[in-house]
C-alpha cells in the first residue's frame, strides 16, 4: 500500500494568502484523507489564528518584510532572515516532508529556499499577475509554479508554470437561489438597485472616502448599498454619520456572509486583490475595481488591468476615485447592456478547481 505523503504549506500574512493555502490543504485532504500537513507562518500575522481555526497545525517564524517607513526595523531583517532559514531547515528535518508549497507572504522565502538546500520538492502558487523578487528567486529551483493570469513566462521557466487559477472559499461564491434570503437579511428591496462596496477585512481609505464623497448622489438616485467599511475605519464612520444613517445605505465593519452580499449586489466595487478577482470571476457580477497602490510591484493594478484587457471589469485609478467613482457605479448600473458585457466576460475567466488541481500537481512532485 502506497504510503500518504507529509506536505509543508508556507506562507500567509493576508487573506490573499491565507485563504488559498487552506484551500489547498483541504483539497490534499480530500484526494488522500491520511496526508499530514504542516503550516510554517510568521509570527503575530493573521495565519497564526486562522490556520488552527481551520483544523491545522502551524509553526511561526520570527520574520518580517522590508518595512519601507523604518530604517531601524530593518536592521534587524538580515538577522530575524537568517534565524528563520536555520529554522526552517529544523522543521524539515523533523517533520520530513515528501513536498512544500509556497504560497506568498514573509514565511514563504525561508522555508523553500530552506527546502531547496534539503532537496525537497517545492512548488510556488503565484496568486498575482506580477510577481514578487522572493518569488522569481524561488521559481528558478521550483518543480512546478502555479499561476492564475496568462504571460507569467516573464518571470518564470516557462516549462514549470501551469496556469491552474487561485483557490477560493467556495461558500463565498456559491450565490444560486439566495438573492430573496440576501435582500432579507440586509433589509433591502427587491425593487433597487444594490451596490456592493468592499476594501476587504481590513478596509480601504479610498473607497470609503469615494462612498463619502458620494452619499448624496446616490441617495438621490435611489440606489441601496452595502458598504463593508472595514475595521479600521468603521468606528469614525458610524461617529460621523450615525447608526442609522438612511435606510438604503447598509454601513458594516466585516461582511460574515459574502455569498449573501454577493447574492444581493448588481454591481460590485472592490479592490484589485489576486483572491478577491478570484471570486469576482465566479460570480459573474458586473464589477468596478479601484487597485490599491499601497502594495509591492503595484500588483494590483496590473491584476486589475488583466481583467479589463479581457472587457471584465471596469477601471477607476485610486487618485480618481474620490472624483469619479460613484459616478461611474450609476453610469454602470443604468447601463444593462455594459453590465452584460462584462458579466459574461469575467465569467469566463472563472477557474472553479484551482485547489484540487494544484493538490494534484504538488502529489505528482512527490512522485
Amino acid at each position: 500500500m502506497k504510503s500518504s505523503k507529509r506536505i509543508i504549506i508556507s506562507g500567509g500574512g493576508t487573506g490573499g494568502h491565507i485563504f488559498p493555502a487552506i484551500a489547498i490543504a483541504n483539497a490534499l485532504k480530500k484526494q488522500d484523507p491520511n496526508t499530514e500537513i504542516l503550516f510554517v507562518g510568521a509570527l503575530g500575522r493573521m495565519e497564526m489564528e486562522k490556520v488552527p481555526a481551520a483544523g491545522y497545525e502551524i509553526i511561526g517564524l520570527n520574520i518580517q518584510g522590508i518595512q519601507r517607513k523604518s530604517i531601524l526595523k530593518n536592521l534587524l531583517f538580515p538577522v530575524k532572515l537568517f534565524n528563520s532559514v536555520k529554522r526552517s531547515l529544523e522543521i524539515i528535518r523533523d517533520f520530513k516532508p515528501d513536498a512544500a508549497v509556497g504560497v506568498g507572504g514573509y514565511a514563504s522565502g525561508p522555508l523553500l529556499y530552506a527546502a531547496s538546500l534539503k532537496g525537497v520538492p517545492y512548488l510556488i502558487q503565484e496568486q498575482n499577475s506580477y510577481a514578487g523578487i522572493t518569488n522569481k528567486w524561488l521559481g528558478k529551483k521550483a518543480k512546478k509554479i502555479c499561476v492564475a493570469f496568462d504571460g507569467m513566462d516573464k518571470f518564470f521557466p516557462a516549462d514549470r508554470i501551469i496556469k491552474t487559477g487561485n483557490p477560493i472559499r467556495r461558500e463565498s461564491v456559491q450565490i444560486a437561489g439566495k438573492r430573496i434570503q440576501a435582500l432579507e437579511l440586509y433589509k433591502l428591496s427587491a425593487f433597487k438597485q444594490t451596490i456592493m462596496i468592499t476594501g476587504g477585512s481590513l478596509g480601504a481609505r479610498t473607497l470609503n472616502n469615494s462612498v463619502l464623497a458620494g452619499l448624496d448622489k446616490l441617495i438621490a438616485a435611489d440606489v441601496q448599498v452595502i458598504w463593508q467599511t472595514g475595521k479600521f475605519y468603521y468606528k469614525t464612520l458610524i461617529e460621523q454619520l450615525g447608526e442609522e444613517y438612511h435606510p438604503n445605505i447598509k454601513i458594516m465593519e466585516f461582511v460574515n456572509r459574502m455569498d449573501l452580499a454577493y447574492a444581493a449586489a448588481d454591481i460590485i466595487i472592490s479592490r484589485g486583490g489576486a483572491g478577491t478577482i478570484a471570486e469576482l470571476c465566479m460570480v459573474k457580477k458586473p464589477v468596478i475595481l479601484v487597485p490599491s497602490p499601497n502594495v509591492a510591484e503595484d500588483h494590483q493594478t496590473k491584476n486589475a488591468l488583466a481583467l479589463v484587457g479581457h472587457h471584465a471589469a471596469v477601471f477607476v485609478a485610486d487618485r480618481d476615485a474620490e472624483a469619479k467613482l460613484i459616478d461611474k457605479a450609476i453610469e454602470l448600473l443604468n447601463d444593462k447592456e455594459q453590465q452584460k458585457k462584462i458579466s459574461s466576460n469575467i465569467g469566463k475567466m472563472a477557474m472553479p478547481h484551482a485547489d484540487e488541481v494544484i493538490a494534484k500537481e504538488v502529489i505528482q512532485i512527490t512522485n
